[in-house]
């Protein structure tokens, strides 16, 4: 058994039925809480079915009221979760602030526009069946279950939560071994405004309480991790033919094109690259940048980075086990001909990992073909804006990328390769409630936020309601043939003809 006083810096372990965190950065004790056995997590997805119908029927108006009752409880309580998000996960507190200040914004979205995106509404019919009504709502699937990410322990998860539940959903939240005590802290504060029955629920664990939830029924799975694992969740939730929103971290690459404004695009690079500690799945980790203005950029770059305080602005590696993998491809980079501006073989210091700038690595590096999940960038050289997205697009992974072009940005940012992409900024695509969020390839399906993150929630239903006669009849088995020649009449007419 592992004792307390043993635990290193960032770990998560369980001890006689409770899983202890521990701070990143000191290892310091931050929560103990009991860990959820498979029974555990089939009683509360028992529990939430029951409080499911009770959420729906209490209709758009009253759900909209208590998620906006509950962001501003949460909003009244901003700097004790952000200063819990920084002892358990590391994040820097003014970068926790930011992320509670997006992730409030997000879940005020979702509950003001559930009802205009998901309501019943009349839809087109069709000339050649013109005797019916056609009706389109979106109906919850009852409980969604939610495996959460530690990089981002709020605003990752409340994409699946907040959008749910404005959908009408009751949820099942697992939040990552790493913070299970933030995810603790703003499920009590739902509980406080919507007290009577269970409707977000929280079970913590390692990953085989993820397992666990995965088999447990629920009605859809929303899962944030690595694709290794994202798989697994695949594997387990096809069992039940359970439906799932994969979002599996990436590559993201920038774009500097030779008519950027270079002060820009360096600040954002740096931001891009280092914000979390490089611990993001849409943080810049390679850089394609025009050779007539490459030498420029990396000095502005070089010179942006080179001034963040270690320990302040970037903040610890949460997960130990990624300290390893980021050395790992640093090591790489250098040893196949790459050579590091800022930081090198020691940028790894314990807990912590000083801002890395790689150049001339080759495309063949894990330091290139691997989430490294950390603050490093290599930036390359290229001869052309063509040969810039050829490279940017040459990746398994797709999830978002940015772009620095006065002239050509929106055209560049359509040939990406990814779900999203930032022109002349980084990482904005996120903070915006109307644009859905997600990937393609290695990083996964399906869209949280926006109108296409609420409609991820729900089943589509569509009626059609007779409101004449049928003349001709044809969907009976006593049409006749006339009727049927009506029919073809009427479709070489509508549909004979290119035009």
């Amino acid at each position: 058994m592992t004792t307390t006083s043993s635990l290193p810096p960032g770990a998560s372990v369980v001890e006689a039925g409770e899983l202890i965190s521990t701070n990143p950065a000191t290892g310091d004790v931050v929560a103990r809480l009991p860990v959820a056995t498979a029974a555990d997590v089939a009683a509360a997805v028992e529990r939430a079915r029951a409080a499911a119908a009770w959420w729906a029927g209490l209709g758009w108006r009253e759900r909209r009221r208590r998620l906006l009752a509950w962001r501003s409880l949460l909003v009244t309580r901003m700097q004790e979760l952000a200063e819990l998000m920084h002892r358990e996960g590391g994040k820097p507190v003014d970068e926790a602030l930011l992320e509670i200040v997006v992730s409030v914004d997000h879940a005020a979205w979702a509950a003001k526009h559930a009802r205009k995106v998901l309501g019943p509404r009349r839809v087109g019919g069709s000339l050649m069946q013109s005797e019916y009504a056609a009706h389109l709502e979106y109906q919850p699937f009852g409980v969604i279950g939610v495996l959460g990410p530690w990089n981002f322990p709020i605003f990752t998860p409340f994409g699946s939560i907040a959008y749910g539940l404005a959908a009408g959903n009751a949820v099942v939240f697992k939040p990552s071994e790493y913070t299970p005590a933030v995810g603790q802290f703003y499920v009590d504060a739902f509980n406080e405004v919507v007290p009577e029955h269970p409707v977000l629920q929280i079970v913590h664990g390692t990953g085989e309480t993820g397992a666990a939830l995965c088999r447990s029924g629920v009605d859809k799975l929303a899962f944030t991790g690595s694709a290794a694992t994202g798989r697994k969740v695949m594997a387990a939730c096809a069992e039940t033919l359970t439906p799932v929103l994969i979002e599996c971290g990436g590559k993201d690459a920038l774009i500097v094109a030779d008519d950027a404004d270079l002060d820009a695009a360096a600040e954002a690079t740096a931001w891009g690259a280092n914000f979390n500690a490089g611990q993001a799945c849409v943080g810049i980790e390679r850089a394609y940048v025009h050779e007539r203005v490459y030498d420029a950029f990396v000095a502005k770059l070089v010179a942006r980075t080179e001034k963040l305080t270690v320990g302040e602005q970037v903040g610890p590696i949460t997960m130990p086990g990624q300290r390893d993998i980021i050395a790992r491809h640093i090591g790489d980079a250098l040893s196949s001909g790459g050579r590091a501006l800022l930081g090198g073989p020691d940028s790894v210091q314990g807990a912590y990992v000083k801002p890395t700038i790689l150049v001339d690595v080759p495309e063949s590096s894990a330091a290139v073909r691997e989430e490294t999940f950390g603050p490093t960038i290599t930036v390359t050289k290229v001869a052309s804006v063509e040969e810039a997205i050829t490279l940017a697009n040459d990746s398994a992974y797709g999830l978002g990328s940015a772009v620095f072009s006065k002239r050509h940005g929106m055209a560049i940012a359509r040939r990406l390769r990814t779900g999203m992409t930032a022109v002349n900024s980084a990482f904005s695509f996120a903070v915006l409630p109307t644009l859905p969020f997600g990937g393609v390839g290695a990083s996964g399906f399906g869209r949280i936020h926006g109108a296409d993150g609420l409609r991820e929630f729900t089943r589509a239903k569509a009626i059609a309601r007779r409101r004449l006669p049928s003349l001709p009849a044809l969907l009976t088995f006593d049409r006749t043939p006339a009727a049927v020649r009506i029919a073809l009449a009427v479709t070489r007419l509508l549909h004979g003809r290119d035009r």
